[in-house]
């Protein structure tokens, strides 16, 4: 059985005491050790508790208790409440034991700094506070503001870690999407272009011209007189 008794121990105690279970079957109800069975039949262990009689309590039956003293191989059977209770819904602030109550500011303070996209509600569901609180830690208007150290408010038992997940994942979908393409090339037009802002790109342009840019113009009448020119003085 998954589901353990009421008092395992103490109803350990009535089983050893009224019944001629084994110890392996009072262990499998209970969720104990066969060993501790043996223990609270020598007296050795949970000698200062009470038995409870599991019959009276509606978790088993006698038929059910008979059957599997008749048959040592078959395991309790935990019988089902036929009453339902019906779920408790927390409303209002969480509490908090007065033991942690002063370990609220530094979860705050956590919360505020590692979780900025957490609102003030989800705040202080989390760690069962006020606004003024809340307020003050933020605005460090706190009288204990030098003081505060920042602590996970699940490693201080404020909330559970699933509850802290669930407020971030809340959160989460309000943000806006915040899309970073990070570093992009620049456009073709402008690494392509023959202009001043080439050399910001490439550095120097003279080299990428074409070269009928770079050559200048002959005169070719000029190249012809110095050839005569030249064949005369030979």
């Amino acid at each position: 059985m998954s589901n353990a008794p009421l008092m395992p121990k103490a109803t350990a105690v009535w089983l050893v005491e009224n019944t001629s279970l084994t110890f392996d079957q009072i262990a499998d109800f209970c969720k104990l050790h066969p060993l501790e069975v043996k223990g609270i039949a020598d007296g050795e262990v949970a000698s200062g508790i009470k038995g409870h009689d599991p019959i009276t309590s509606g978790q088993l039956t006698r038929e059910e208790i008979a059957l599997s003293e008749k048959n040592s191989n078959r395991p309790l059977q935990l019988a089902q409440s036929k009453v339902r209770l019906p779920e408790i819904k927390r409303r209002g602030a969480r509490y908090t034991p007065l033991s942690r109550r002063q370990d609220r500011p530094n979860a705050i303070l956590w919360l505020v700094r590692n979780h900025p996209e957490l609102k003030d509600a989800q705040i202080m569901r989390l760690v069962g506070t006020t606004k003024t609180t809340l307020q003050a830690i933020r605005n460090r208007t706190h009288w204990n503001s030098a003081a505060l150290t920042p602590t996970d408010p699940v490693t201080l038992g404020l909330c559970t870690q699933m509850d802290l997940d669930l407020e971030v994942a809340r959160a989460a979908k309000n943000q806006p999407l915040v899309q970073d393409h990070g570093q992009t090339l620049m456009p073709a037009e402008l690494t392509t272009a023959y202009d001043v802002e080439e050399e910001d790109v490439f550095g120097s342009s003279e080299g990428h011209r074409p070269a009928e840019d770079n050559e200048e113009t002959v005169n070719l009448d000029s190249v012809f007189a110095k050839l005569k020119d030249y064949k005369a003085e030979e």
